[in-house]
């Protein structure tokens, strides 16, 4: 194509699948979309392989594309699952506890008053003796000071201290919080410093794919707060991207349709993000985000995430009900390199089956007993890895997270992907595989595969409900009915009818399998904007737009 016309190139990428979009500049308009497997293990990889389906598809010289606008679920996704970092805490001048997202935390004599004024020295030795201690044991450090938005010199000292002794990146509160509130700036720097690697990661990948496509133009990393930064800013500012994915998609959903109240629902591979968008804009959270019960300084829109999605596992256990999510896994219908699922999946510890990632170096599995019994022994589930390595359970999944946080292994399991390969709704994976699990898991469950299938969906539809019920309840009136409600046909006594006022927006390829019946049941309507499969990509595009 001539170089006379100008390109963005919008980049999302989520737990499961990295979508791009190429936009041309003067008309706005969407040239070509494409969909590539997030590969968690290589993530330049997966991003690579998606920009070069869009170049080659549309034939648009990488020359011509001047920005490349990026969000992303990584960061949220790392804090649902618990895949963030671990982290140790420095708390400086404030000698009282404080509950915050760290495995350790230690005491610092030094801080500041409200002035500015040295309250006494920082004690450089119990930062030292406190990294000696505890660097075998974490991947990042945190910072935080007494009065550091005031003056930071305590804390910039204590980083240059702990950078002398270990090699793992460490956050200062005062890099991200400019207000008073010691335990919700100690929070805001924990979570920073988990999320430093997960970025680190991702922002390394989207360098080095852009530069291997021959792509040179600016990139921009979508905040939670739907604005726009700097590549090396999101390095810095992590925790800034814990929303990067649910802004993108606000941004979607405000430019995408003409209504100007909606609420705005992505579902995506391991969570579902909702967000709401009022006169035309996305409703931002200026005091502040939770994230889950740690209260922080990170302004972003206004958001509710939970783990349900399209790879979320199923699992049955005896004389419970069946559970989908929050943990994901890969579909067994998208799975590769492991035995036929009717031959292990089952209840319990048999619901997931466990292979090792590809190219690791064998110096990585010696170190590890899992891994080295899985290269000796192939895939396997929970409970035959249990009973080969001879260890306590307890110590067991300790080591399946750590190799899951490392991305050393895989995890396979039913999800509502394969439910939809059962009914036939979906055709992006191997069907057959996807029935003969789900036939194992029916019988069990005492259905036939179709109703276990379709339970399965209704499942994580009423998980769904739930939670834009509870948050609209507690956002308009207060109190938590939302469990209530959601399950208010099962109530024999009482009819309660309950309307949203507000339409739904569906954003994720995933959506209309699981938005559709919601909509429904909340009396409200729901619609598809054009691109809704990869509008997190396109959102990231428009998020551009707004801030240029």
């Amino acid at each position: 194509m001539g170089s006379n016309k100008r390109y963005y190139i919008g980049i999302d990428t989520g737990g499961t699948y990295t979508d791009a979009v190429i936009v041309e500049l003067d008309s706005a308009n969407a040239v070509t979309t494409a969909k590539s497997p997030t590969t968690h293990y290589d993530i330049q990889k997966g991003i690579q392989s998606v920009v070069e389906k869009v170049l080659a598809v549309s034939q648009i010289n990488p020359d011509d594309i001047v920005r490349t606008c990026v969000s992303t679920t990584l960061a949220t996704n790392a804090l649902v699952e618990n895949k963030g970092a671990d982290v140790a805490l420095f708390v400086i001048g404030f000698n009282q506890r404080l509950e915050v997202p760290a495995v350790a935390a230690r005491f610092v004599p030094g801080g500041h008053t409200i002035k500015g004024e040295e309250v006494e020295p920082l004690g450089i030795q119990y930062i030292v003796d406190g990294v000696n201690e505890l660097k075998n044991d974490v991947e990042a450090w945190a910072v935080c000071s007494s009065m550091a938005f005031m003056n930071p010199v305590h804390e910039l000292v204590a980083a240059k201290a702990v950078s002398l002794v270990s090699d793992a990146p460490v956050f200062c509160s005062h890099e991200a919080s400019s207000r008073a509130g010691m335990r919700e700036r100690a929070s805001t720097a924990c979570l920073n410093a988990q999320l430093l690697p997960v970025m680190q990661k991702f922002l390394s990948g989207i360098s080095n794919a852009l530069s291997a496509c021959g792509i040179t133009g600016e990139v921009l990393v979508v905040r939670g707060d739907a604005t726009a930064m700097h590549m090396q800013e999101a390095l810095k500012h992590a925790a800034s991207t814990i929303a990067s994915g649910p802004a993108a998609t606000a941004l979607f959903g405000a430019k995408a349709t003409d209504t100007t109240d909606a609420l705005i629902l992505d579902v995506g591979g391991t969570t579902t993000d909702i967000t709401l968008i009022k006169d035309g804009k996305p409703v931002v959270d200026t005091a502040g985000m939770s994230i889950g019960k740690w209260e922080t300084h990170v302004e972003a829109v206004e958001m509710f995430t939970v783990g349900i999605g399209g790879d979320s596992l199923v699992q049955l256990s005896q004389g419970k009900p069946m559970v989908v999510g929050p943990a994901r896994v890969t579909p067994v219908c998208m799975a590769q390199d492991i035995p036929a699922p009717e031959t292990w999946i089952g209840q319990g510890k048999l619901s997931r089956c466990i292979t090792m990632a590809p190219d690791l170096t064998q110096e990585t599995i010696a170190a590890s007993a899992v891994l080295s019994c899985l290269a000796a022994q192939g895939a396997m589930t929970p409970q035959a890895l249990l009973k080969s390595l001879g260890i306590a359970e307890i110590t067991f999944e300790q080591e399946i997270a750590k190799l899951l946080h490392k991305q050393h292994v895989i995890e396979v399991g039913f999800t509502p992907t394969d439910a939809l390969h059962v009914l036939k709704r979906l055709d992006i994976g191997d069907q057959n595989l996807a029935c003969n699990a789900a036939q194992i898991l029916a019988n069990i469950d005492g259905r036939t595969i179709e109703d276990f299938a379709q339970r399965v969906l209704t499942q994580a539809e009423r998980v769904i409900e739930e939670t834009v019920l509870r948050h609209l309840t507690k956002r308009e009136i207060g109190g938590n009915i939302a469990g209530y409600l959601a399950n208010r046909e099962e109530n024999k006594l009482l009819q309660i009818s309950v309307s949203l006022n507000v339409p739904m927006i569906g954003i994720g390829a995933a959506a209309p399998y699981l938005l559709t019946n919601v909509a429904k049941r909340l009396n409200t309507t729901i619609a598809f904007p054009d691109h809704f499969a990869v509008g997190n990509a396109l959102g990231s595009v428009f998020m551009a737009e707004h801030n240029c």
